[in-house]
């Protein structure tokens, strides 16, 4: 099978939603996806061959949850192909520096990560994969009702990949856009290219934006999609009305797989016909997945706990999917402030709940909090107007009250924010006391 046939079929397995009309048909896939990648993986994986006992939902239970640290200091004995940790990371660092993203190692696309946790990451992904990839990534990226062929798609990220040069085509036009580089002189050749389909973090968008409006160039693509950020609902308002589009699209995509994606009605789906999403209950409707991807087997994902804090929707998506609806992502659980219960205990205060709060106060454009081990906040407001921060400090502490808890102390700080860098709104440092 050829390469244009990988990238065809997988695009037309994951076009349709219909497929995935009822949880039933959802499970019956699963149990056979994963009975044939634990068959494969006992045979391909010293490391996996020698926890799995067997190839069913009790076997899989029994294995361990792993999580970056583990998957990187496990890496060259989980993954089947013939390539070191040492001999990725050295060949991904040398692209970083040089800022030189083409080529491959070993025919292997390898990728580096630093995300949001700390953890510096890697992945591999074989060629097969990576045209699986390309094809699941167009059939729920490219809108409907129009003919597929003629996008062009503008990507900004911190680093190009050979994975995602692979979307390049007669048929799609692919453009990298450097947040590395200075974003000013790309916006003019952004406007140029025009593209059809537009992605990045929703931070870099916001400022892609800003640029483009004070160099009077037009940019307005058929489509939005953020990715690697929390995309918050005040990034979601700015950049519809910024780029002139109705939604904002979603890929919930990292490290470790494409975990999830928006649908035409809106609504963010997990893609469980390529990932096992088991959940630990945080409450609510909040839970934290622990994913085993049905697919990937270059570099095995099985019972990876994310540490990411997704919100399940009460209610089944009117697009007619079957797929988990997300109503949002939080983001990581050391997003999660912790709070003093007035007479002794704490209590979470989830990062939406403070991003919600931030929403009532006016006056700014951009903020970060960051609650420090003594329980006080740093609040750094971008451009604030005058009462800016007593609307905020209002604001939080009224969230805190609410919440049965002391109202915390808040210092205010100069706002610097790094496009470079993933955008953590909502951050806690070490542990409380």
């Amino acid at each position: 099978m050829t390469r244009a046939d990988r990238v065809a079929r997988a695009f037309v397995r994951y076009r349709s939603a219909r497929r995935w009309g009822s949880a039933e048909r959802i499970q019956r896939y699963q149990r056979r996806a994963l009975r044939r990648q634990l068959a494969f993986l006992r045979g391909h994986s010293p490391l996996l061959a020698e926890r799995i006992a067997g190839t069913d939902l009790a076997a899989l239970a029994a294995l361990p949850v792993m999580d970056r640290a583990s998957m990187m200091g496990d890496f060259d004995r989980l993954v089947t192909v013939p390539v070191t940790r040492d001999q990725a990371l050295e060949f991904a660092l040398g692209h970083e520096h040089s800022r030189e993203f083409s080529g491959t190692l070993r025919g292997l696309s390898v990728g580096l990560s630093s995300g949001t946790s700390g953890h510096r990451g890697l992945f591999v992904v074989s060629p097969a994969e990576r045209d699986a990839w390309v094809g699941a990534v167009l059939a729920m990226a490219l809108p409907r009702g129009r003919a597929l062929w003629g996008h062009r798609i503008a990507l900004f990220l911190r680093a190009d990949n050979s994975l995602y040069e692979a979307v390049d085509s007669r048929a799609i036009a692919f453009r990298f856009f450097d947040t590395f580089a200075d974003l000013a002189p790309q916006v003019p050749d952004l406007a140029a290219y025009a593209p059809t389909i537009l992605v990045g973090p929703p931070s870099v968008l916001r400022e892609v934006a800003r640029l483009a409006s004070r160099a009077g160039v037009t940019v307005r693509p058929e489509r939005v999609i953020c990715a690697a950020e929390v995309l918050h609902d005040d990034d979601a308002a700015a950049l519809r009305e910024a780029f002139g589009v109705g939604v904002i699209h979603q890929l919930y995509q990292c490290t470790e797989g494409l975990l999830a994606h928006t649908c035409e009605r809106g609504t963010l789906h997990l893609n469980e016909h390529m990932v096992l999403f088991e959940r630990e209950d945080l409450g609510d409707g909040r839970f934290v997945p622990v994913i085993t991807d049905l697919e990937r087997r270059a570099q095995p994902i099985v019972r990876y706990r994310m540490g990411d804090v997704l919100v399940a929707s009460a209610e089944p998506c009117a697009c007619g999917s079957a797929l988990t609806a997300i109503d949002r992502i939080e983001g990581r659980e050391s997003d999660v402030l912790v709070g003093t219960r007035i007479g002794g205990g704490s209590t979470p205060v989830f990062a939406d709940t403070v991003s919600r709060a931030m929403v009532l106060a006016e006056g700014f454009d951009d903020y970060t909090v960051t609650q420090r081990p003594d329980g006080s906040l740093d609040v750094a407001l971008a451009q604030p107007a005058p009462g800016a921060a007593d609307a905020v400090r209002r604001e939080l502490r009224a969230l805190f009250e609410r919440l049965g808890c002391e109202a915390p102390e808040i210092t205010f700080l100069d706002f610097n924010h790094d496009v470079t860098a993933k955008r953590r709104r909502v951050t806690r440092q070490g542990e409380q006391t």
